[in-house]
């Protein structure tokens, strides 16, 4: 299925039915008097989060979303029937913003979270409301209210509680798939990985914790080289980053640069996001060759207080001690007031 993160959407909701103007009229009943009916309440549009869905991709074609109107009253003083509401399901995680302020909405985070975008329009009164001892026959009744209507912007943002992010080849995709039960593409060529990938990670005396994967990031990301950074909304939720470096012998740049190119684009894209915690890993250990990269990085990280993990997914050599760091800093999170658990996916 297409992953789609981002839709424009025009949400419409129904108009109320007008109000009657009618009199009774019966053989044996010669004062019967006004009777018209009110008219039906326009239905709702609601925006709902689902935990069953997991991409935007149906809204992507069916952007145009109208409730139904009300009934028009009738004699007899019978009402109109109001008109249906429209549920709008949503992947959980949703942002739900106004198009034209662009103004938040709300952020649908939870199963089952909604949001009334546009409330129906009040039905009309009919005559009947209208007869007073001086005005016993009044031929008017009221109109009803149109719907309201706007357009909506939904953003799409994944609820993780570890963020992966990296150049291509940084060996993220590896990872995912090592300590969790995801199964991203793996390939030995850049941007093998074209959209977020979320992984479930069992720890032991710990109940469990989300990681995403997000395609890689080059120089330029923020003026749309590569993928741009349009993915990087899928870890401003994540309690700690785990920045990836490639320090094996094959790969001939400095890893200082590497790790200060895509920190320079976190921030470039959001000063929120690049100041969130992080730690690094020093990926492909299996072939490190004499180490001086390693060591180089190391140095760097000590330097600026960040903790370092040298690992090799291929072989499992320093991912036990990861995954036991990456634990215990969501479980710091969790307790400290942030982000609650995120739902296995």
């Amino acid at each position: 299925m297409q992953f789609v993160d981002y839709v424009k959407i025009y949400v419409k909701s129904g108009d109320g039915g007008r109000g009657c103007v009618s009199f009774r009229r019966e053989k044996f009943i010669p004062r019967g008097g006004p009777d018209g009916g009110d008219g039906g309440r326009g239905g709702d549009i609601v925006v709902r989060a689902a935990r069953a869905l997991n991409t935007l991709l149906d809204l992507r074609y069916h952007r145009e979303n109208k409730a139904g109107r009300g009934e028009h009253g009738m004699g007899s003083n019978k009402h109109g029937k109001d008109g249906k509401s429209l549920e709008i399901p949503v992947p959980v995680g949703t942002l739900v913003k106004d198009a034209e302020s662009g103004a938040v909405l709300a952020d649908l985070d939870k199963e089952g979270a909604e949001i009334v975008v546009a409330k129906g329009g009040r039905g009309g009164l009919g005559n009947s409301h209208f007869a007073t001892a001086t005005r016993q026959a009044p031929r008017f009744a009221q109109p009803g209210e149109p719907g309201e209507e706007k357009w909506l912007v939904l953003e799409l943002k994944l609820l993780a509680d570890v963020g992966l992010v990296g150049l291509p080849n940084a060996g993220k995709s590896t990872l995912i798939s090592v300590i969790s039960a995801a199964r991203p593409k793996i390939a030995d060529y850049p941007f093998t990985t074209l959209i977020p990938n979320l992984g479930v990670v069992k720890v032991e005396d710990f109940q469990s914790f989300v990681v995403a994967d997000i395609p890689g990031l080059i120089e330029g990301a923020h003026r749309g080289v590569g993928l741009g950074f349009q993915f990087l909304r899928h870890v401003e939720r994540t309690s700690i980053l785990l920045h990836l470096v490639d320090i094996s012998d094959i790969h001939t740049s400095d890893p200082v640069e590497d790790f200060e190119k895509i920190n320079r684009e976190l921030l470039l894209y959001s000063p929120e996001l690049a100041e969130k915690p992080m730690a690094v890993a020093g990926t492909k250990l299996d072939i490190v060759g004499e180490g001086a990269r390693s060591e180089r990085l190391r140095a760097y990280c000590r330097e600026r207080g960040l903790d370092f993990f040298p690992l090799s997914a291929a072989t499992g050599e320093g991912v036990k001690p990861l995954v036991r760091y990456l634990a215990e800093s969501v479980r710091k999170s969790r307790s400290s007031g942030g982000r609650p658990p995120a739902e296995e996916v």
